[in-house]
């Protein structure tokens, strides 16, 4: 079911930039302000080392830009829910699991076979979550210059699932996540992940807090 590759780091510049600086589109259309930041994001793309398979199956963690005492993600979890469903219908890709915390979210997605662009959605969904936040954010001196918002960080990690236990082990990982942060004490009592979902259909226990898997650092 997966796909046998390495680890790789990845970086996605510019994800939550204006698109003011492409005027001849109209701003107050929803389809143009994605075509714009689209083609601004492409025309500023560096060439990163990314681990791309069609169709492949992958483990990301994604983090804000301060992680420090910041609980922008669960504050406005509608929001990122209804951004992350908006571009998983227009750009189809299958959740295996995630787990969305205060400051960082973990996820496995499996793209449609022949699709490789994982990075195109993670732009569509860090720029739209970013577009409805109100701008209240610190944003250093470099980002001002550039005109680029400061809720998320650039870099995101990506993992090339290698083999069913590979998926397995991350599966856990995303899962144990919230208790290894200190949120809660059993994995069944953190709202915002998937654990519900497996549990429901009998593949954890009800009272499962970790395995040996859950203690894998990955961040």
């Amino acid at each position: 079911m997966c796909t046998k590759l390495g680890f790789r780091s990845a970086s996605s510049p510019a994800y939550d930039k204006p698109f003011s600086r492409l005027p001849y589109l109209d701003q107050n259309n929803e389809f143009a302000t994605l075509i714009a930041n689209c083609i601004h994001y492409y025309r500023r793309m560096r060439t990163y080392k990314r681990a791309w398979i069609p169709g492949g199956c992958y483990f990301f963690t994604v983090n804000l830009a301060e992680r420090h005492n910041n609980t922008l993600l669960i504050d406005h979890i509608d929001s990122f829910r209804e951004v992350f469903r908006h571009v998983q219908v227009r750009h189809p890709f299958k959740t295996d699991a995630i787990v969305v915390l205060p400051d960082h979210l973990h996820c496995i997605w499996t793209l449609p076979p022949g699709d490789n662009r994982f990075d195109m959605r993670w732009y569509l969904i860090k720029s739209r979550f970013s577009h409805l936040i109100k701008r209240n954010e610190r944003v250093s001196s470099s980002r001002l210059r550039k005109g680029e918002r400061g809720i998320w960080q650039r870099r995101y990690w990506e993992h090339a699932i290698r083999d069913e236990q590979d998926w397995r082990n991350h599966v856990d990982y995303i899962h144990y996540n919230p208790v290894k942060h200190g949120h809660v004490m059993r994995a069944r009592d953190w709202p915002h992940s998937s654990f519900h979902k497996y549990m429901n259909k009998g593949m954890y226990p009800y009272d499962w807090v970790s395995t040996e898997s859950g203690e894998l650092d990955l961040e």
